[in-house]
């Protein structure tokens, strides 16, 4: 099995007329996707290489019976678009833009929890998510996932969640989903909704958690862990040296007043009972030892 989405998912791409929400709209599609229609108000009635144009995501809804989207819009149109897809009767929303205003995506984030609480949010500022062999939202490179592993990997790091996937896939060991929950300030999706997710899935027998510095998610979800989950976990912590003050990357990333350091979190994790890697490589040997121990 998978988390989120698997092989049924369809999916309507807000942003699909775009260079960029083509580019990755069709990537997704040649995955295996099931992209089954974009969205733009003035191109209704058009189409992007044989995926209908609608002029709304309700209609696009209503034509194709899909249940996610995926957001490509810029930055200042993506609380009207998010909105949009939740009206539209999207269950599962992944925004892909960066730069989203903070105001905006709290504002959402509270709009959805009241008044859409069946609606799943990934991000804004992810990379998506993929389940290998079976769909794949938003910008990670499928070549680099290995289809049927026991592993599930959440992530709030990009470029960190691809690492990790390629770690694995040298090695020979799959994945059965990799989320990247994104590092903004308001993520729609956290580390411990994953975690719940992959704890219930059967077919996810082990978990690799990428955490970098800023906030408390990494220590939120190592009390979860501690409680509640009875698969092994493996982590990295980006940002070690990291000095305090700095921003490091985007607005999540920033350690103040002596909170959110990667050795925090380190300590938090271990306290935990999950393995710890120094760096990504490290990590992913760990998870080896795992799986290999696994019955």
């Amino acid at each position: 099995m998978s988390i989120f989405v698997d092989e049924n998912t369809k999916v309507v791409y807000q942003g699909l007329t775009g260079s960029t929400g083509r580019y990755y709209g069709l990537l997704n599609r040649e995955y295996g996707t099931q992209v089954v229609a974009g969205t733009n108000p003035r191109k209704a009635g058009s189409d992007v290489d044989g995926i209908p144009i609608y002029a709304t995501v309700a209609e696009a809804v209503e034509k194709t019976g899909a249940t996610a989207s995926c957001i490509f819009v810029p930055a200042p149109f993506v609380r009207d678009a998010v909105m949009e897809a939740a009206e539209g009767g999207i269950d599962f929303i992944v925004v892909i833009t960066e730069g989203v205003p903070a105001h905006d995506e709290a504002w959402f984030y509270n709009k959805l929890k009241r008044d859409y609480p069946g609606v799943r949010l990934l991000g804004p500022n992810c990379p998506g998510l993929i389940s290998p062999g079976k769909a794949n939202i938003g910008i990670t490179a499928g070549h680099i996932a290995k289809p049927g592993g026991p592993v599930g990997i959440v992530s709030r790091s990009g470029t960190l969640t691809y690492q990790a996937l390629y770690e694995l896939k040298q090695k020979d060991i799959g994945c059965t989903t990799c989320v990247g929950i994104g590092g903004d300030p308001v993520p729609g999706t956290s580390f411990i909704d994953c975690l719940e997710a992959f704890e219930a899935d059967p077919d996810t027998r082990a978990v690799m958690m990428i955490g970098e510095i800023g906030g408390s998610a990494e220590e939120e979800a190592a009390a979860w862990i501690k409680a509640n989950m009875t698969k092994p976990v493996v982590s990295y912590v980006a940002g070690v040296t990291a000095p305090p003050g700095k921003k490091m990357g985007h607005a999540g990333a920033i350690v103040s007043g002596g909170k959110g350091t990667a050795k925090a979190k380190m300590e938090a994790l271990r306290d935990a009972g999950v393995r710890v890697g120094q760096n990504p490589t490290e990590a992913g040997e760990l998870m080896a030892e795992v799986v290999a121990g696994l019955d």
